[in-house]
């Protein structure tokens, strides 16, 4: 993890803090190049779109998927506010994102939204990619402060 790695994480913050503003939940995610640039943004819609799957970076995958081949998205690092949940995890597998940095882990989401399920770790299916996370999990917990409270 590097300045660059912490640049991109605090864009997806960002984008989290941007998808709460719109009444969605709040989490964010950008594909970034292995050049550092970055190729697609993506916010969670799953309010706006009525679309429970519309996470983050299943928003994501489906625009990269679209615009990038394989080859790219395998040299690709996915950032996201959050650590991404298995269903988005599959995505990313299919996908074949090679690298995968993330803010918030599930368990500390699991226990600011006081979720009765426990959290599953997206390494359980991300075997073959580079996992690099939490990181930065104070600045990340920042956006959903007073959101999961009923």
């Amino acid at each position: 993890m590097n300045e660059i790695d912490l640049n991109h994480l605090r864009r997806a913050i960002n984008l989290a803090s941007s998808a709460r503003e719109k009444g969605n939940h709040p989490f964010g995610s950008l594909l970034v190049d292995e050049n550092g640039i970055a190729l697609v943004e993506a916010e969670n819609t799953n309010v706006t779109e009525s679309d429970l799957t519309a996470h983050a970076e299943m928003n994501l995958v489906r625009m990269a998927a679209r615009k990038y081949s394989l080859d790219v998205l395998a040299r690709s690092t996915l950032y996201s506010s959050t650590e991404p949940c298995v269903m988005c995890a599959g995505a990313i597998y299919w996908a074949h994102i090679g690298r995968v940095v993330y803010a918030l882990s599930q368990q500390s989401l699991s226990e600011m939204a006081g979720s009765e399920r426990g959290p599953l770790s997206c390494r359980d299916v991300l075997t073959q990619v580079e996992v690099i996370g939490p990181a930065m999990e104070e600045e990340a917990r920042t956006v959903h402060e007073e959101f999961w409270k009923p």
